[in-house]
């Protein structure tokens, strides 16, 4: 049998949980309660519903390949940010299959074997993933009080490091890293190091001391920011997300992006989703409602611990004498899915009211209380 390059046996795989129909058919339950992968349980804008329903009903443009750049929503990008004082061109933008693809090409464009990237940990599983399967190697450091220690990941920096990623928000915990935090660490890092800003949850941030990267890219610096339409928008199916870096950063990963590797309806969907912002306004405010109720109720209960989050979930820790698998299984039979993320850790999703309420009842029931 065919032999795997070395490095890929180090990988351990993205283990997604089992669709939510599969769930009820094994455990015998309805209308099951999926809050385990941060996505938007609103979903998405009307107007997005409505291109989809609009391009469908033309068969023939189902048959035809994708426009290949993304012309129409890297126009739409544009006006976006111009709205905010921000000037880009198409050349500083790249579109993917998620941020999660964009990650990945990052990765091939500037990762070799024995090449180095520094991360955090706990952070997004892939950025290590990736590193490993171009034979790299994922210098991972711990978080300092649930953050990003940023003076410790330039303790990490040498003469082989190409990248360094930060989730800001940072997932599974919710937290941010803060500007004058994040201006010492650009000044004090070597020059030829991407920076990948993983910014996939920036449209739920209300902090006003988040960092505002979109300064450095226009600083000309090696930044690659990165941002998605799977969460606040409430694309997740679609699998679409895009980043910002200066041009001559995107020429380089667009020759190793796939061509036509977003179709389609994610485009038009995503273009469309642009277009309502009172909708992604509604989208937040219901996520803060929900965020308040379960701080209130997770309150009450003295033996857990959870982190004030920036996101739309919530990171949990558990009893000493309790297990995240204990949880998990215990919900599970509940109807309600959550996401084990450590030995003692769970991350919840901020759902809709009735379902924020289903999992505090069957937490509590679990703990007793």
């Amino acid at each position: 049998m065919i032999k795997p390059l070395s490095y890929v046996k180090k990988i351990q795989p993205y283990i997604p949980g089992k669709p939510v129909k599969e769930v009820e058919r094994e455990l015998g339950i309805k209308e099951c309660i999926k809050l385990a992968s941060n996505e938007n349980p609103v979903g998405p804008s009307p107007k997005v519903i409505e291109a989809i329903k609009d391009l469908i009903s033309k068969p023939v443009e189902l048959a035809r390949y994708p426009e290949g750049s993304g012309y129409y929503l890297k126009n739409a990008l544009c006006d976006l940010f111009a709205k905010k004082g921000i000037t880009l061109t198409h050349d500083e933008i790249i579109l993917g299959n998620g941020s999660n693809e964009l990650i990945d090409i990052a990765v091939r464009t500037y990762i070799g074997p024995g090449d180095e990237a520094v991360m955090a940990n706990p952070s997004f599983v892939v950025y290590a993933m990736s590193v490993i399967s171009q034979g790299g190697v994922a210098k991972e450091v711990p978080l300092k009080n649930w953050r990003h220690n940023l003076e410790g990941m330039l303790n990490e920096v040498t003469d082989k490091t190409k990248i360094i990623f930060i989730a800001n928000p940072n997932n599974p915990t919710g937290t941010i890293n803060y500007k004058e935090e994040f201006d010492k660490f650009i000044k004090a890092l070597p020059e030829n190091i991407l920076i990948i800003m993983d910014e996939a949850y920036y449209e739920y941030v209300t902090d006003p001391e988040y960092p505002d990267t979109l300064k450095y890219f226009k600083e000309d610096k090696d930044i690659l920011i990165l941002r998605t339409f799977s969460k606040a928008y409430g694309l997740a199916s679609l699998r679409i997300g895009y980043g910002i870096a200066k041009k001559e950063i995107i020429t380089e990963m667009n020759r190793i992006r796939e061509p036509f590797n977003t179709n389609t309806i994610a485009q038009i969907a995503a273009e469309s989703a642009l277009k309502d912002e009172e909708h992604l306004k509604k989208v937040l405010e219901i996520n803060e409602k929900g965020k308040d109720y379960l701080y209130k109720e997770l309150d009450k209960i003295s033996s857990i611990k959870y982190l004030p989050t920036q996101t739309n979930f919530i990171y949990i820790v558990l009893p000493e004498n309790t297990t995240s698998k204990e949880v998990f299984d215990f919900l599970l039979k509940q109807g309600v899915i959550v996401r084990p993320v450590g030995p003692k850790q769970i991350r919840v999703t901020i759902g809709l009211p009735e379902e924020n309420k289903s999992f505090i009842e069957a937490f509590k029931k679990f703990l007793g209380g």
